[in-house]
């Protein structure tokens, strides 16, 4: 991997949230972010969240984003891949936004290697030991039959119901997320038993908006990305090793 190419990580951007004006101001500040990093990015991994909600509905789609959704096409169009991570926010993004912008829609976990290092890739959602009601929530809102009964609701009424829920979570109301410590975390116990089972050279994960950088066994590293909420974070690749950074959002213009 050349010096000036990069593989670039971000995740938990939640857009939407808490409403239009202040989400939109952390939409402009992202999408700035993706224009600096598109001039030395290889890849760009999108780890989940980057919607408090979306539904795609076969005929419509949640408003707004456009800025989002057209960087993401524009980038995508210079041939730099984008991976799109569907975390549980965002668990109903369907074929709209691959098909419209280019973006290669990820589902489940993803392992790669590049430049010799093995990365394992996923927002984070439902593993690990604990988080027994998100499993439980999960298994319905991934149900075949849950969605097409939630696509029989108005769009208006439907996408007001989810807003008026995004709004009640702890991300919303600016609750900062408690570490449980490296023995009780459920995504650091899951790298660890990962571990015993196969080598990787880098966890990262999304969902728990923490910036984590931990030493694990043999070298390897668990990376939770943070968010765009209020540490405007992300990790960057060199070819060698993973940072963690920030893109203040007083640097906004």
């Amino acid at each position: 991997m050349k010096e000036k190419h990069k593989i670039y990580f971000a995740s938990d951007i939640h857009l939407g949230l808490p409403n239009h004006s202040e989400s939109l101001i952390r939409e402009k500040h992202f999408v700035k972010w993706l224009d600096t990093i598109k001039k030395d990015a290889t890849e760009i991994f999108l780890v989940g969240d980057i919607f408090d909600f979306w539904f795609e509905y076969k005929k419509v789609v949640p408003r707004g984003f456009t800025r989002l959704i057209s960087k993401l096409a524009e980038i995508v169009e210079s041939g730099i891949p984008v991976y799109f991570f569907t975390g549980n926010h965002d668990i109903w993004v369907f074929d709209y936004l691959p098909a419209e912008t280019g973006v290669i829609l990820q589902r489940d976990s993803l392992t790669i290697v590049r430049n010799s290092k093995k990365f394992f890739i996923s927002h984070g959602d439902g593993l690990g030991p604990g988080d027994i009601k998100f499993k439980f929530l999960k298994r319905i809102f991934t149900s075949a039959f849950f969605q097409w009964c939630f696509a029989r609701l108005h769009p208006n009424f439907g996408l007001l119901l989810a807003h008026k829920w995004s709004i009640g979570s702890r991300y919303s109301q600016g609750t900062t997320p408690e570490y449980f410590g490296d023995n009780k975390e459920w995504l650091v116990l899951f790298a660890k038993e990962k571990l015993k089972q196969e080598y990787f050279d880098f966890f990262i994960f999304g969902h728990r908006h923490l910036m984590l950088n931990i030493q694990l066994e043999k070298g390897s590293r668990f990376i939770n990305l943070g968010d765009w909420i209020k540490k405007f974070s992300y990790a960057v690749f060199d070819g060698e090793e993973i940072l963690l950074k920030q893109y203040p959002l007083a640097d906004n213009s």
